[in-house]
């Protein structure tokens, strides 16, 4: 059988223009039809072409070459400044321009406040094409890694230890410099603990900052490298990293909003993502959903308050604990009485309030009850007999859940997975995404920003194909 050869001596010609590089079809097209479309004013980048000085690149090609190589893999500046010299697309792009990458690397560390707002633009340009309706919104969250090691994380605890360790080596350094002789002051040996006696010292001073640090805004921890980040824990362990919240909508699976939180869990986010999506759509939506991880009354109440369906289930709803004969649910509330009956008939009593976790407390009023109950040690094993923790809101709490399992709810939840899950399998899987480049909450949103928009942009494609979508986009 033949074999096809190639000969890099072949003549060829290549197109005269640069515009007969790609075809008509080609996805870049869209992408420059998409950041023409944008209003760079309200992204908050001024185009100004009479600006005076040395000429610089056009915002515009910029943005379009950091959003078309983020949605292709390229996101160091390395790559992409090789891509402008190697690669067909990047080169029509760009037009034949070829920024370097402290060139490209300054334009995305300059504008990470109007990188942000490019998802914004493009939810918008979604409601604009009827693409995003905004009725049913679904939340998730997500860990990625930050630009910064783990190793780097001090606590109150690592501090003190550190600085005990460092004052007990120069305790010995200086001890052991006592013993020599002083016409041995120019041995290599003394230079050395000269050398490290100052290490020593200048790297207490900086563990002394990282403490007083810590004591003044109240932290548990903070990274030396990116001071932003949190101790976040994720399927591949525990890391410095970010947790991505974003916010889908259901017709087509389109992010409405993207954002970056220093906190390792979701329970506080809920209520702060649904608002600003709404912003974003300029109105409320009717349903928001989200999972186990959102489980928190006082959140949800907050967007419940606003006529917004809340759909999010308790934490007993996905825990795999078998259900109970005297979990707290078995046990009737009296409302008129303030207080508990068990199955047995006995009353638990109001005893206190906690006002850190916002419960009341009830305990049964003679204990000798517990203690002759055929069911103790299954119910309690307290000698003071059964205690019930109720939280103050726990009536709100309580319609949440019924609300929850209503047969309509579970549609809607189950619909959940296939919408909000998709666009972190796609940074994360196709576009090669585990660790953010850029450090800081603001360029950790930008860089989210940016593959939320890709991620748009590829579902777009597919709903209305590329000359479809660029039609729409010079319309």
């Amino acid at each position: 059988m033949a074999y096809r050869i190639g000969n890099r001596e072949q003549m060829m010609l290549l197109p005269q223009s640069i515009e007969d590089y790609v075809g008509s079809d080609d996805p870049v097209r869209a992408f420059d039809a998409f950041v023409e479309a944008l209003d760079f004013s309200k992204c908050g980048i001024i185009i100004n072409p009479k600006k005076v000085g040395d000429p610089g690149y056009n915002p515009k090609a910029m943005l379009k070459l950091s959003l078309y190589g983020y949605s292709y893999g390229f996101r160091s500046s390395r790559k992409l400044e090789r891509a402008v010299y190697h690669n067909l697309s990047f080169i029509w792009l760009m037009g034949d321009l070829k920024p370097d990458h402290k060139t490209i690397a300054e334009f995305r560390r300059k504008n990470k406040k109007a990188i942000t707002n490019v998802l914004r633009q493009c939810a918008r340009l979604c409601i604009d094409l009827d693409l995003i309706e905004g009725n049913t919104l679904f939340v998730d969250g997500s860990k990625v890694r930050a630009n910064a090691g783990i190793n780097h994380m001090w606590t109150q605890k690592r501090c003190e230890k550190s600085l005990q360790r460092i004052d007990a080596r120069i305790e010995a350094i200086l001890s052991e410099s006592e013993k020599v002789d002083r016409q041995e002051q120019e041995l290599p040996s003394v230079v050395t603990m000269r050398e490290e006696l100052q290490d020593k010292k200048v790297l207490r001073f900086k563990v002394e900052k990282i403490l007083k640090k810590l004591d003044e805004e109240g932290q548990k921890s903070v990274n030396t490298t990116d001071e932003e980040c949190a101790r976040v824990k994720g399927r591949q362990g525990t890391h410095a990293g970010y947790n991505v919240q974003s916010i889908v909508d259901e017709k087509h699976g389109l992010i409405v909003h993207t954002d970056v939180v220093s906190e390792s869990n979701d329970s506080n986010q809920f209520a702060e993502q649904i608002n600003q999506a709404n912003d974003i759509l300029e109105k409320n939506g009717s349903v928001a959903c989200a999972d186990a991880g959102y489980d928190n009354t006082d959140e949800l109440k907050r967007i419940d308050g606003q006529d917004i369906k809340v759909i999010v289930p308790q934490q007993k709803h996905t825990s795999n604990k078998k259900d109970a004969s005297f979990d707290k649910d078995k046990f009737r509330y009296d409302s008129g009485k303030n207080c508990y009956i068990c199955p047995e008939g006995h009353v638990l009593s109001y005893r206190t309030v906690d006002t850190v976790r916002k419960s009341k407390t009830y305990q049964i009023t003679d204990s000798s009850l517990c203690m002759s109950c055929q069911h103790f040690t299954v119910c309690t094993t307290s000698k003071r007999g059964r205690r019930i923790s109720r939280l103050i809101n726990e009536e709100d709490r309580e319609r949440l859940r019924l609300q929850y399992e209503e047969p309509e709810s579970q549609a809607i939840y189950k619909l959940r997975q296939q919408k909000v899950e998709l666009p972190f399998g796609h940074i994360k899987r196709n576009l090669k995404v585990n660790a953010f480049l850029m450090r800081g909450r603001d360029g950790a949103r930008a860089e989210m920003s940016l593959l939320g928009t890709c991620f748009n942009m590829a579902r777009m494609i597919t709903i209305l194909g590329i000359p479809g979508l660029i039609e729409k986009l010079t319309s």
